[in-house]
């Protein structure tokens, strides 16, 4: 799962990554910079890039976390049900109740952020995580359990911020799209890491691996300097300074960098603060609409559900080892995920996700129909080959497209003034689904392993439909080519 917060729900803040991407020049200003001077681009290129990508590898210890939170319940669920004697909807409480939590620091980490800082704010976020697992760890009954799992889901969710947010203030343009790619990798990353270090131990030892990225995390950030941006904000100018320096090397002339970023946060400042009901005036409405339904059909088409809990799915599917499908789920995320980064600005956006939905189409209706036959009692050999080709075929194509390009989507396509309130609604939209998803998703099981699966399809077929229909291309585009495109 791919998340982002653009800002914070109560001020709007609108410092967002697509935000932070964009030349940092507005016209009433008379600082005038030009991006395609080939000269500034050799002087920023040729800065030490050392503390850079040291920052960069500090922060995405978060990103990790993230995915080691969101990858424990899939190989851990048989093991902690037996041995904490759990029915499966105490388990499915355990297994969604992160969402809740995610969604809680989603909404309250652009606050925090400003409050106490970036880096501030991946500490709080760290404790939040290691207090979580050691309450998972030494848990004998399901309320430890929760609390644990809605602990460290707070703790993912201000990292979910906080981190590409840290990346894209401190990284120099040049550098910036690259590095920033790096956030969703090491989710990913992490999430296969929990698959497969899960398959070979037990529950509690898996819960304790998530507080290594954790201390790597603390450990680190006692070496690397604050974001120069926020130092800015707060007024702390001799810091900002020193931070800035730092980041672009002791020999490099950040007074050109320094000067974009004051006058960005003046201007920054004298913008109107969007309150929600902004939203729902006639320029806005459809850029609403299409982040909040592309939010929707991403989540209802069954990610978290499959993905919590896929070795279980692979288990009722009759497959001999579970643990051989959670090894071959883990396995290919990354490669897919790296893939899709790649594609995303050479194939567009539209195309990418029309493609994704198709495939994840395809995988939910393969599994459908495995479970169809078990039920049927026929072809009961081919049964298990269906299964995990179905879950490896819709895991990969989710992870080539509807895992991220939602996300861009919604950088691309709300105006900057209402860009924070706007990112705010769309992330609580999509840990909500997240939510709903990932708890029904063995009640549903229980109901009909053959139709749940086919309820994901008939999603992914509304997903491309839609967006065939009403999502615009917006690769290549301004900001005002894309708004003219979605009220036309």
């Amino acid at each position: 799962m791919t998340i982002k917060l653009q800002g914070d729900v109560e001020q709007g803040e609108i410092i967002g990554l697509e935000d932070l991407e964009k030349p940092l020049i507005l016209e009433e200003k008379i600082v005038v910079i030009n991006d395609n001077n080939e000269t500034d681009q050799d002087q920023e290129s040729t800065g030490s890039i050392g503390m850079v990508l040291l920052c960069t590898f500090v922060a995405v210890c978060g990103s990790f976390e993230f995915g080691s939170c969101v990858g424990y319940s899939a190989p851990t669920q048989s093991a902690i049900r037996e041995d904490l004697n759990l029915s499966i909807a105490e388990y499915s409480m355990f297994g969604s109740i992160l969402t809740i939590g995610a969604m809680l620091g989603a909404i309250t980490s652009g606050r925090i952020a400003d409050f106490i800082g970036r880096k501030g704010a991946m500490r709080m976020s760290a404790c939040f995580c290691i207090t979580g697992w050691l309450a998972v760890f030494f848990s004998r009954g399901p309320f430890s359990l929760d609390v644990g799992r809605i602990l460290t889901g707070y703790g993912i969710g201000v990292f979910s911020y906080v981190v590409p947010i840290f990346i894209a203030e401190i990284a120099p343009k040049n550098l910036r799209g690259g590095l920033t790619t790096l956030n969703q990798l090491m989710i990913v990353t992490g999430s296969s890491t929990a698959f497969l270090i899960g398959s070979v131990i037990t529950w509690r030892g898996l819960a304790l691996t998530g507080l290594v990225p954790c201390i790597f995390l603390l450990v680190g950030l006692c070496f690397v300097p604050e974001s120069p941006r926020w130092l800015a904000k707060v007024g702390l100018q001799k810091e900002f300074r020193v931070a800035l320096q730092k980041l672009r090397g002791k020999d490099a002339d950040v007074t050109r960098e320094a000067a974009e970023i004051q006058v960005y946060l003046e201007n920054l400042q004298a913008l109107p603060k969007a309150k929600l009901l902004n939203l729902f005036e006639s320029k806005y409405i459809r850029s609403v609409i299409i982040g909040v339904a592309l939010m929707v059909f991403q989540q209802f088409g069954g990610i978290n559900g499959i993905g919590f809990y896929a070795s279980e799915t692979f288990a009722s599917a009759g497959l001999s080892s579970a643990k051989i499908g959670t090894i071959a789920y883990a396995c290919i995320q990354i490669p897919i995920t790296m893939l899709g980064a790649i594609l995303m600005d050479k194939s567009g956006r539209r195309p990418l996700m029309m493609i994704s939905s198709t495939g994840t189409f395809l995988g939910s209706f393969l599994a459908g129909t495995s479970f169809f036959l078990k039920g049927q009692g026929l072809l009961l050999e081919w049964v298990p080959i269906l299964a995990i080709a179905g879950v490896l075929i819709y895991v990969s194509a989710f992870s080539i497209g509807m895992g991220a390009v939602p996300w861009v989507i919604m950088s691309e396509i709300f105006p900057i003034n209402i860009k924070g309130i706007a990112g705010s609604l769309v992330v609580l939209v999509n840990w909500s689904g997240a939510w709903a998803v990932s708890f029904t998703f063995n009640f549903l099981m229980d109901w009909s392993s053959s139709g749940t699966f086919f309820v994901y399809s008939g999603f992914s077929v509304l997903t491309v439909l839609y967006v065939a229909k009403f999502v615009p291309e917006t690769k290549g585009k301004t900001l005002e080519e894309i708004q003219k495109s979605i009220n036309s």
